[in-house]
Protein backbone atom coordinates (compact mmCIF):
# COMPACT_ATOMS: atom_id res chain seq x y z
CA UNK A 1 0.00 0.00 0.00
CA UNK A 2 1.34 3.47 -0.61
CA UNK A 3 0.97 5.83 1.96
CA UNK A 4 2.25 9.66 1.68
CA UNK A 5 3.06 12.30 4.19
CA UNK A 6 2.34 14.95 2.25
CA UNK A 7 3.49 18.62 2.94
CA UNK A 8 2.19 22.21 1.39
CA UNK A 9 3.10 25.81 2.49
CA UNK A 10 -0.01 27.71 2.45
CA UNK A 11 0.43 31.38 1.52
CA UNK A 12 -1.24 33.13 5.21
CA UNK A 13 -2.37 36.47 3.04
CA UNK A 14 -3.52 33.95 -0.20
CA UNK A 15 -5.41 31.52 2.59
CA UNK A 16 -6.94 34.39 3.99
CA UNK A 17 -8.22 36.23 1.04
CA UNK A 18 -9.30 33.03 -0.07
CA UNK A 19 -11.53 32.06 2.98
CA UNK A 20 -12.58 35.56 3.23
CA UNK A 21 -14.14 35.85 0.18
CA UNK A 22 -15.55 32.61 -0.04
CA UNK A 23 -16.94 32.89 3.38
CA UNK A 24 -15.00 29.94 5.27
CA UNK A 25 -13.36 31.26 8.28
CA UNK A 26 -14.89 31.08 11.23
CA UNK A 27 -15.67 33.48 14.16
CA UNK A 28 -12.31 32.51 16.02
CA UNK A 29 -9.98 32.40 13.00
CA UNK A 30 -10.08 28.62 12.04
CA UNK A 31 -9.28 27.51 8.58
CA UNK A 32 -10.68 23.82 8.72
CA UNK A 33 -13.27 24.16 6.58
CA UNK A 34 -11.56 26.42 3.94
CA UNK A 35 -8.71 23.85 4.17
CA UNK A 36 -11.08 21.75 3.18
CA UNK A 37 -12.79 23.44 0.24
CA UNK A 38 -9.39 23.98 -1.20
CA UNK A 39 -8.18 20.21 -0.48
CA UNK A 40 -11.08 19.74 -2.72
CA UNK A 41 -11.00 21.97 -5.10
CA UNK A 42 -7.45 21.07 -5.58
CA UNK A 43 -7.57 17.25 -5.60
CA UNK A 44 -11.56 16.74 -6.08
CA UNK A 45 -11.66 12.75 -4.44
CA UNK A 46 -8.23 12.48 -3.72
CA UNK A 47 -8.08 15.59 -1.60
CA UNK A 48 -5.80 13.93 1.68
CA UNK A 49 -7.53 13.78 4.99
CA UNK A 50 -6.47 13.75 8.17
CA UNK A 51 -4.62 16.71 8.28
CA UNK A 52 -3.24 19.29 10.43
CA UNK A 53 -2.56 22.58 9.71
CA UNK A 54 0.91 24.19 11.72
CA UNK A 55 0.73 28.04 10.54
CA UNK A 56 2.23 29.61 8.58
CA UNK A 57 6.27 28.84 9.18
CA UNK A 58 5.34 24.83 9.25
CA UNK A 59 2.35 24.63 6.75
CA UNK A 60 0.21 21.77 5.98
CA UNK A 61 0.74 18.20 6.77
CA UNK A 62 -1.64 15.25 5.65
CA UNK A 63 -1.38 11.96 5.14
CA UNK A 64 -2.80 10.07 1.84
CA UNK A 65 -2.43 6.86 0.04
CA UNK A 66 -3.20 8.40 -3.56
CA UNK A 67 -0.46 8.01 -5.80
CA UNK A 68 1.78 11.35 -6.16
CA UNK A 69 1.96 11.45 -9.62
CA UNK A 70 -1.93 11.88 -9.14
CA UNK A 71 -1.82 14.29 -6.86
CA UNK A 72 0.62 16.62 -8.46
CA UNK A 73 -1.37 16.05 -12.23
CA UNK A 74 -3.99 17.33 -10.08
CA UNK A 75 -2.31 20.20 -8.83
CA UNK A 76 -1.28 21.40 -12.36
CA UNK A 77 -4.89 22.35 -13.19
CA UNK A 78 -5.77 24.04 -9.69
CA UNK A 79 -7.29 27.45 -10.59
CA UNK A 80 -4.57 30.36 -9.92
CA UNK A 81 -6.14 31.21 -6.24
CA UNK A 82 -6.18 27.94 -5.21
CA UNK A 83 -2.67 27.14 -5.95
CA UNK A 84 -1.36 30.44 -4.13
CA UNK A 85 -3.44 29.90 -1.39
CA UNK A 86 -2.38 26.25 -0.72
CA UNK A 87 1.13 26.88 -1.82
CA UNK A 88 0.46 24.13 -4.76
CA UNK A 89 3.87 24.90 -5.87
CA UNK A 90 5.68 23.35 -3.32
CA UNK A 91 3.79 20.26 -3.07
CA UNK A 92 6.21 17.69 -1.29
CA UNK A 93 5.77 14.21 0.10
CA UNK A 94 7.54 11.54 1.21
CA UNK A 95 6.43 7.58 1.66
CA UNK A 96 5.45 6.84 5.32
CA UNK A 97 6.03 3.91 6.96
CA UNK A 98 3.29 1.32 6.84
CA UNK A 99 4.42 -1.76 9.14
CA UNK A 100 4.63 -1.64 12.62
CA UNK A 101 5.64 -4.19 15.39
CA UNK A 102 3.41 -4.88 18.36
CA UNK A 103 4.86 -3.12 21.05
CA UNK A 104 6.42 -0.91 19.15
CA UNK A 105 6.44 2.57 21.17
CA UNK A 106 6.32 5.66 19.55
CA UNK A 107 6.26 9.60 20.59
CA UNK A 108 2.92 11.09 19.41
CA UNK A 109 0.88 14.38 18.84
CA UNK A 110 -2.56 14.86 18.18
CA UNK A 111 -4.98 17.66 17.98
CA UNK A 112 -8.40 16.40 18.46
CA UNK A 113 -11.77 17.69 19.07
CA UNK A 114 -13.22 15.13 22.09
CA UNK A 115 -16.91 15.15 21.21
CA UNK A 116 -19.56 12.55 21.58
CA UNK A 117 -22.68 11.57 20.24
CA UNK A 118 -25.72 12.44 22.67
CA UNK A 119 -28.87 10.45 22.84
CA UNK A 120 -30.76 12.60 20.83
CA UNK A 121 -28.16 12.40 18.40
CA UNK A 122 -26.37 16.28 19.06
CA UNK A 123 -22.50 16.19 19.50
CA UNK A 124 -21.62 17.11 22.93
CA UNK A 125 -18.52 18.11 24.19
CA UNK A 126 -17.41 14.86 25.91
CA UNK A 127 -16.46 16.98 29.24
CA UNK A 128 -20.17 18.21 29.39
CA UNK A 129 -21.68 15.10 28.91
CA UNK A 130 -19.48 12.88 31.09
CA UNK A 131 -20.26 15.44 34.39
CA UNK A 132 -23.87 15.41 32.81
CA UNK A 133 -23.96 19.22 32.21
CA UNK A 134 -26.48 20.51 29.83
CA UNK A 135 -25.16 23.95 29.07
CA UNK A 136 -22.69 23.49 26.08
CA UNK A 137 -20.31 25.91 27.27
CA UNK A 138 -20.80 26.95 30.77
CA UNK A 139 -20.23 24.27 33.12
CA UNK A 140 -20.83 25.01 36.72
CA UNK A 141 -17.48 26.09 38.41
CA UNK A 142 -17.11 22.85 40.65
CA UNK A 143 -16.22 21.17 37.49
CA UNK A 144 -14.93 23.34 35.52
CA UNK A 145 -11.40 22.66 36.23
CA UNK A 146 -8.69 21.59 33.37
CA UNK A 147 -7.72 18.77 35.10
CA UNK A 148 -10.93 17.35 35.14
CA UNK A 149 -11.06 18.11 31.60
CA UNK A 150 -7.49 16.84 31.12
CA UNK A 151 -8.53 13.52 32.72
CA UNK A 152 -12.14 12.97 30.67
CA UNK A 153 -10.31 14.05 27.64
CA UNK A 154 -7.08 11.55 28.15
CA UNK A 155 -10.07 8.87 28.65
CA UNK A 156 -11.65 10.12 25.31
CA UNK A 157 -8.58 9.72 23.72
CA UNK A 158 -7.68 6.09 24.81
CA UNK A 159 -11.17 4.25 23.61
CA UNK A 160 -10.26 6.37 20.19
CA UNK A 161 -7.14 4.79 19.72
CA UNK A 162 -8.20 1.26 21.46
CA UNK A 163 -10.52 -0.18 18.85
CA UNK A 164 -9.41 -3.76 17.01
CA UNK A 165 -6.36 -3.68 19.68
CA UNK A 166 -5.22 -0.50 17.95
CA UNK A 167 -3.04 1.39 20.42
CA UNK A 168 -3.00 1.66 23.82
CA UNK A 169 -1.36 5.09 25.61
CA UNK A 170 1.39 4.71 27.51
CA UNK A 171 1.26 8.51 29.06
CA UNK A 172 -0.24 11.88 27.80
CA UNK A 173 -0.74 14.90 28.26
CA UNK A 174 -3.12 17.92 27.23
CA UNK A 175 -0.53 20.53 26.12
CA UNK A 176 -3.30 22.79 24.81
CA UNK A 177 -7.09 23.56 24.93
CA UNK A 178 -9.46 26.13 24.17
CA UNK A 179 -13.54 26.11 22.71
CA UNK A 180 -13.70 27.16 19.90
CA UNK A 181 -16.47 27.27 16.86
CA UNK A 182 -16.13 25.73 13.78
CA UNK A 183 -18.03 26.05 10.58
CA UNK A 184 -19.90 23.39 9.47
CA UNK A 185 -22.29 23.67 5.90
CA UNK A 186 -25.28 21.88 6.53
CA UNK A 187 -28.61 20.84 3.87
CA UNK A 188 -29.07 23.32 1.27
CA UNK A 189 -32.52 25.80 0.95
CA UNK A 190 -34.61 26.32 -1.71
CA UNK A 191 -31.84 28.26 -3.67
CA UNK A 192 -29.73 25.58 -3.22
CA UNK A 193 -27.45 27.13 -1.43
CA UNK A 194 -26.32 24.96 1.80
CA UNK A 195 -26.75 26.83 5.08
CA UNK A 196 -23.77 27.82 7.38
CA UNK A 197 -23.68 27.40 10.82
CA UNK A 198 -20.74 27.49 13.68
CA UNK A 199 -20.31 24.84 16.09
CA UNK A 200 -18.88 25.44 19.89
CA UNK A 201 -16.82 22.65 21.03
CA UNK A 202 -13.64 22.07 22.84
CA UNK A 203 -10.12 22.35 20.56
CA UNK A 204 -7.51 19.93 22.13
CA UNK A 205 -3.62 19.25 21.18
CA UNK A 206 -2.22 15.89 23.19
CA UNK A 207 1.22 14.92 23.21
CA UNK A 208 2.78 11.58 24.99
CA UNK A 209 3.55 8.23 24.16
CA UNK A 210 1.75 4.85 22.99
CA UNK A 211 2.39 1.35 22.12
CA UNK A 212 1.11 -0.34 18.98
CA UNK A 213 -0.98 -3.38 19.55
CA UNK A 214 -2.73 -4.60 16.56
CA UNK A 215 -0.26 -3.71 13.46
CA UNK A 216 -3.23 -4.02 10.91
CA UNK A 217 -5.47 -2.03 13.16
CA UNK A 218 -3.02 0.73 13.99
CA UNK A 219 -1.71 1.22 10.27
CA UNK A 220 -5.74 1.95 9.71
CA UNK A 221 -5.92 4.14 12.66
CA UNK A 222 -3.15 5.99 11.32
CA UNK A 223 -4.85 6.26 7.57
CA UNK A 224 -8.49 7.11 9.16
CA UNK A 225 -7.40 9.63 12.13
CA UNK A 226 -8.78 10.00 15.46
CA UNK A 227 -12.30 11.08 16.57
CA UNK A 228 -14.17 13.27 14.66
CA UNK A 229 -13.99 16.20 11.93
CA UNK A 230 -10.72 14.79 10.39
CA UNK A 231 -11.17 16.14 7.21
CA UNK A 232 -11.34 20.02 8.79
CA UNK A 233 -8.02 19.76 10.87
CA UNK A 234 -8.37 17.60 13.53
CA UNK A 235 -7.20 13.82 13.98
CA UNK A 236 -3.91 13.60 12.40
CA UNK A 237 -1.18 10.99 14.91
CA UNK A 238 2.02 12.94 14.31
CA UNK A 239 4.41 10.39 14.82
CA UNK A 240 8.07 9.96 15.98
CA UNK A 241 10.55 7.89 17.45
CA UNK A 242 9.78 7.44 21.61
CA UNK A 243 13.69 7.99 22.38
CA UNK A 244 13.03 11.70 20.87
CA UNK A 245 10.00 12.59 23.00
Amino acid sequence: MTFQLLRLQPDPAALATWATRHELLSPDGDYGYAFHALLHAAFGELAPKPLRYLGGRQGLLAYTSADLDALRLHAQMAAPDVARALGLDELDARPFPTVWNTGQRLAFEVRVRPVVRAKDGRERDAFLHAIGEDSESAPTAEHDTLAERATIYTGWLAKQLSPDGAARIIEARMDAFRLTRVMRKTGANGTGKRHTRFVCGPDTVFKGQLEVGDVEAFAGLLARGVGRHRAFGFGMLLLRPASTC
